[in-house]
């Protein structure tokens, strides 16, 4: 039986998405394979110009960043031991955003050191990886090689974290994947959980669990992807208990060029953007929709993507719109053309705390 972890990363699972099935053909350079044992290497580079007009705050900049994928450089592992497959991926992360505040200590951080056993019962993997609530929600929007929205503070884009979706923390965890059954797939986990309720006697006693079950299918030509996936965990301390819980859904349908991709979620007890340590007071709710359409002509993909957030957990609404076009000079080379526009409301007084237009140019390299 052959692994292949590359195809099984969170990378090699947004690029395959948002450049189609072939470009597995090309996401790395094999270095080693001998004996049933392989090794690879896979890299990802990208850089924008962004000019951004923040009319909340009434100023204008120009900046050259990242887009909404970080500067990655990962390592993979697999060798055949009998009836079973043991791989592994370490891939490290890094911006090119601080150059002027760091000009010589870039940021770099892990967001996949795992180990994976294949075998005739599906995958387990172990180690840190991406979190599976919100994980197809994400890896299949079609604006992930491009910018999205503003983001932090630090001027990291967010895409559509936030206006959409929220993002699946790359998580300490043990994870299942079942093999695939027809075009469905199973995956279920446990994972470090958040520490919601700091203080005196603050325990969390179960892990967090989390989900997804994927169905993929053509049905007359129209290639359907749809998929579930979800988390919860309790956190409490001696005077409270805080549960976060969340289901993220949708559905993608490609035809002749054609792409529509429709996804949401609800949760109550986490702010929607991402789940961490911090104190929460209560379980309040939240939900978020993303519709998008693509369509590619040639070497040319032309994208147009809606997302809103209610939160009122963290208080907030947000929408999100992007236009975007995607050329592919080759399978290795892409440049990237994105106007995007951002507002964030607060929901008690409806002030607007962000009204951000930005205009993003940027290349992509990838092997």
């Amino acid at each position: 039986m052959k692994n292949n972890n590359f195809r099984k990363s969170g990378l090699a699972i947004a690029m395959m998405a948002a450049m189609g099935a072939s470009a597995g053909a090309n996401a790395a350079i094999e270095l080693y394979n001998e004996d049933g044992t392989s090794f690879s290497v896979d890299g990802y580079f990208n850089a924008f110009y962004v000019n951004r007009d923040n009319k909340a705050a009434d100023v204008r900049n120009s900046d050259v960043k990242m887009g909404f994928l970080p500067n990655t450089i990962g390592f993979n592992f697999s060798k055949e031991m009998g009836d079973l497959t043991l791989g592994g991926r370490s891939s490290f992360w890094s911006t090119i955003n601080d150059s002027l505040q760091s000009p010589t200590d870039t940021s770099i951080d892990v967001r996949q050191l795992y180990a994976t056993v294949d075998g005739s019962f599906g995958q387990v993997l172990i180690g840190k990886d991406f979190g599976l609530y919100a994980r197809s929600n994400i890896f299949l929007d079609e604006i992930l090689m491009g910018f999205g929205s503003p983001g932090a503070a630090t001027g990291v884009s967010f895409g559509n974290i936030g206006t959409g979706y929220p993002y699946p923390n790359p998580s300490a965890q043990i994870t299942y994947r079942s093999p695939d059954m027809g075009g469905l797939n199973v995956a279920t986990g446990i994972f470090e959980p958040a520490n919601t309720t700091p203080g005196a006697q603050s325990e969390q006693s179960a892990p967090r669990f989390e989900a997804e079950v994927t169905y993929s299918a053509d049905l007359n030509g129209v290639a359907l992807t749809g998929w579930v996936n979800g988390r919860h965990q309790s956190s409490e301390n001696a005077t409270t208990k805080i549960d976060s819980q969340g289901v993220g859904y949708g559905v993608k349908a490609a035809v002749a060029g054609l792409s529509l991709t429709a996804s949401g979620f609800t949760s109550k007890g986490d702010v929607p953007v991402l789940i961490t340590d911090g104190a929460l007071a209560s379980e309040e709710d939240a939900d978020g929709y993303l519709v998008q359409a693509s369509y590619t002509l040639g070497a040319n993909r032309f994208v147009v993507s809606y997302g809103e957030t209610d939160s009122d957990q963290g208080k907030f609404e947000t929408e999100n719109m992007s236009v975007a076009v995607f050329h592919d000079v080759n399978s290795n080379f892409k440049l990237v053309a994105e106007y995007n526009m951002f507002e964030q409301e607060t929901k008690s007084s409806g002030v607007k705390t962000a009204d951000a237009n930005t205009l993003a140019l940027g290349a992509v390299i990838m092997f």
